[in-house]
């Protein structure tokens, strides 16, 4: 690949990093906390793009009235040899980066993957009144590893995506990752209560309730599964950031 075909695969790879680093695509690809980086990235490939188009373009000043017939070879170096034009289609997923957003990992991958709840160092505090507006890894761990102590009696407010299992039992979901989203894996909530007639899978959905004791374990790996009983169910909007970041906290 000659220089100039370098120089704009980097500008397009800066450009799709940058794009992606300025709006919220970057988050279906990587955490909240590496957006600097990604920008960095970007900006550091395009200023690369730019200073080899530069070199290039004054090598070609330079070599220009050297072989004295205008056609912008240098004597003794030969013909250049073009690059097959196909390999332009390398390019392509930097543009499917930019025009197309990829979906969340969602209820295919979160079932057929165990539960990775951990137990966590320790607990934020929780408000004395009113109701607790938990995120699905933070009631998973407090159900399970504090054994609902803080939870008993509460009303409870728990966001996360619908998944079913092969028994058509419902889940709410959450993926967790600790870097990217190669690394994403569920952690799960067991539905009970006045669950809604109709679910599907992959829909998102704030759950009003409270704790209840009942557990089960996760068919793929064992892991343990609490569930939340449900008294109300609304359908929201998919989050800005598909992923929980619990655990970089």
């Amino acid at each position: 690949m000659n220089r100039q075909a370098q120089a704009a695969v980097l500008f397009l790879t800066g450009a799709a990093l940058l794009h992606a680093g300025l709006t919220d695509l970057y988050l279906r690809y990587v955490k909240a906390g590496l957006q600097p980086l990604l920008l960095l990235s970007g900006g550091v490939l395009i200023a690369a793009a730019t200073a080899t188009a530069w070199y290039e373009w004054r090598r070609g000043r330079g070599n220009a009235p050297a072989d004295g017939d205008g056609d912008g070879e240098v004597p003794g170096e030969g013909h250049a040899h073009r690059e097959p034009r196909i390999s332009w289609l390398l390019v392509l997923p930097l543009f499917a980066l930019i025009l197309v957003a990829p979906p969340a990992l969602g209820s295919y991958s979160a079932m057929r993957t165990g539960t990775a709840l951990q137990q966590p160092y320790g607990y934020d505090s929780l408000p004395a009144t009113g109701p607790l507006r938990l995120s699905v890894v933070d009631y998973a761990s407090r159900a399970v590893y504090d054994h609902g102590r803080l939870l008993d009696g509460r009303e409870i407010k728990v966001t996360g995506f619908v998944a079913l299992d092969q028994a058509g039992r419902p889940y709410l979901v959450r993926m967790a990752l600790n870097c990217c989203a190669a690394d994403a894996q569920p952690v799960k909530i067991g539905l009970t209560g006045r669950i809604p007639p109709v679910l599907q899978p992959d829909r998102w959905l704030e759950v009003t309730g409270t704790y209840t004791a009942e557990r089960t374990r996760d068919p793929v790996n064992g892991g343990p599964v609490p569930f939340f009983r449900v008294t109300s169910a609304r359908p929201v909007p998919t989050p800005a950031d598909p992923y929980d970041e619990t655990w970089n906290n």
